[in-house]
């Protein structure tokens, strides 16, 4: 009997290239990638690889050359409503306060208005920020605005997640106390991520798989299982030999030229 099983996420054979200033760039070549359900994938590579742009394909923000993604074995063509994007600006609505931010993507969903608020106050007591809803973005911290963010994508429960160094703009000490979060909170909802990073540490206490590309045109050179129990501690995680370990063989791959 055929197999009609899918990968929550397939890219095939994946170009993308784009004219700029009259010079012709390949952005990213022979792209192979899935992402099973319920799995988290982590990719990292120099700056410059096309690593946001893999997110862009995926999102259908941006058209490829040739090849394509793939969403439970259906193309995208056009902004699927399965996916919710984490970018690194907060993207938060300045002139809605904390708790209508939140709950946008409820509104969207049509629910009732007592629905949206009883909701948003327990995603919001979820993040840590029980009592903030009358708040302005303007008057939280960027740690607070980044949780704002995550309730916010929470609420709209998409099938996957695309994250785009969400926490790249914050300080080391929020950075760590924000993963750690949002790892907690991932490991309840578990759904698909595709996480986009430079920080080897962060995608390795993260992830189930870390994919390191090349540098441009971006190609998946290097795939790495991440065997570390879960739950997992975000912080104490990166003390293990294993970690240690996998640190070492994915930094080698990323500083071996192509």
């Amino acid at each position: 009997m055929e197999n009609k099983t899918h990968p929550k996420l397939e890219i095939r054979d994946l170009r993308v290239e784009y004219e700029s200033k009259g010079q012709h760039t390949v952005a990213l070549e022979d792209v192979q990638l899935k992402v099973e359900d319920g799995e988290f994938v982590s990719v990292v590579g120099p700056s410059g690889c096309g690593k946001s742009t893999l997110l862009k394909v995926v999102s259908g923000l941006l058209k490829p050359a040739a090849g394509g993604a793939y969403l439970d074995g259906q193309e995208i063509q056009g902004v699927p409503s399965q996916v919710g994007m984490v970018f690194q600006n907060d993207a938060l609505l300045p002139w809605k306060s904390v708790i209508d931010n939140v709950r946008l993507p409820l509104e969207i969903k049509s629910l009732s208005k007592n629905e949206q608020l009883t909701e948003a106050n327990r995603l919001l007591k979820m993040v840590g920020l029980e009592g903030f809803g009358a708040y302005h973005p303007k008057e939280l911290s960027g740690g607070m605005r980044k949780r704002v963010a995550l309730a916010r994508t929470f609420a709209y429960d998409p099938e996957i997640y695309l994250m785009d160094e969400p926490f790249g703009p914050l300080d080391a000490q929020t950075r760590v106390k924000i993963g750690e979060q949002f790892l907690q909170l991932w490991e309840n909802v578990g759904k698909s991520v595709l996480f986009i990073t430079h920080d080897i540490e962060e995608a390795i206490a993260l992830s189930d798989r870390v994919i390191v590309m090349t540098s441009r045109p971006g190609r998946i050179k290097a795939e790495f299982k991440v065997n570390l129990e879960r739950p997992r501690p975000f912080y104490d995680i990166r003390f293990d030999p294993k970690f240690k370990e996998l640190q070492k063989e994915i930094w080698a791959q990323m500083s071996d030229g192509e």
